[in-house]
């Protein structure tokens, strides 16, 4: 994925403001057959079944101790979900789905043609979408929309020539600006859902059993989790770099994941994990071997 298209600034503002296209960041995972839909049922965090043919709505792939292995968007046909993960992640996911597909009537595939987006208010209608969308000659169109930022997901022959391109610079400053975290780099194989801040959005809690349900219906019920995926607003004009280190007084409580200069906050921002304790409104202090800057905590989105 190319970083820029020669302007940052206009194709943040094109996301921001109006549509663009964006060529990778994601890829896309079928599972086809009468036996697709139990089978996701008993799989992964979201209420397959209820969910209406035509619904996009997020869902997590869960380890049996309940821990994440993906971070998900589903699109429900009768007989057919697709299921959007991150770029990378695609082989990975459907090997795990392939591990627990004993006697069903359903197959698991990858996706092998190109997977972009268009990302903007404007999207939706430049796609003509309002839900998951496929036609006979295998085109998708749907919606997955961040909480900041209206995504269409495409593959497939769909005309957009004409339309500006935003690369991945521009793309992980309004990523970030929604607060809308990667698998592998945000959050991993050792974050609890509840740490993401997405478990309204991904989570069924009437819907019966699932892979790794115990872990996250005990927490909903009795507890609370250590940390949560916050947002950071540098105080000074610096872009420190991903992976430096949070402190609140003399203590670290986190590390800097994600970061790119906002036009729209008017700030370098990022996303951290940050220990329960610190919470939004609070200043802390980013540290890295070079230099050092102030920040402060803030909800998401921003």
């Amino acid at each position: 994925m190319r970083a820029s298209y020669g302007d940052v600034v206009a194709e943040h503002r094109a996301i921001r403001e109006d549509v663009a296209v964006v060529d990778g960041g994601h890829e896309l995972v079928w599972v086809e057959g009468p036996g697709a839909v139990g089978f996701l049922q008993g799989i992964l965090s979201q209420d397959v079944e209820a969910m209406a043919t035509g619904d996009v709505k997020r869902s997590f792939l869960l380890a049996p101790q309940g821990k994440l292995e993906a971070l998900l968007w589903l699109m429900k046909e009768a007989e057919r979900v697709g299921i959007v993960v991150d770029e990378g992640l695609a082989a990975q996911v459907a090997e795990r789905l392939n591990h627990y597909r004993i006697r069903v009537k359903a197959e698991v595939r990858v996706e092998e043609r190109p997977v972009w987006s268009l990302w903007g208010p404007r999207s939706r209608a430049v796609a003509d979408v309002g839900e998951f969308w496929s036609d006979r000659d295998g085109a998708v169109r749907a919606p997955f929309p961040t909480r900041g930022v209206d995504r269409v997901l495409l593959v497939g022959d769909l005309e957009v020539s004409g339309l500006p391109l935003a690369g991945s610079v521009a793309m992980t400053a309004a990523r970030v600006e929604s607060g809308e975290p990667v698998m592998g780099r945000d959050v991993d194989e050792s974050t609890i859902p509840q740490e993401t801040g997405l478990v309204p959005e991904a989570v069924s809690f009437t819907k019966g059993c699932y892979l790794g349900q115990e872990l996250v219906a005990r927490i909903d019920t009795r507890g609370r989790v250590n940390r949560h995926l916050r947002g950071l607003a540098v105080i000074r004009n610096v872009l420190p770099p991903e992976g430096a280190s949070v402190w609140a007084t003399d203590r670290e409580v986190g590390a800097i994941t994600s970061v790119t200069e906002s036009v729209f906050v008017g700030a370098p921002i990022g996303l951290a994990l940050l220990r329960r304790e610190v919470e939004p409104g609070d200043d802390v202090e980013i540290r890295w071997p070079e230099s050092s800057a102030p920040a402060h905590v803030v909800d998401l989105p921003f």
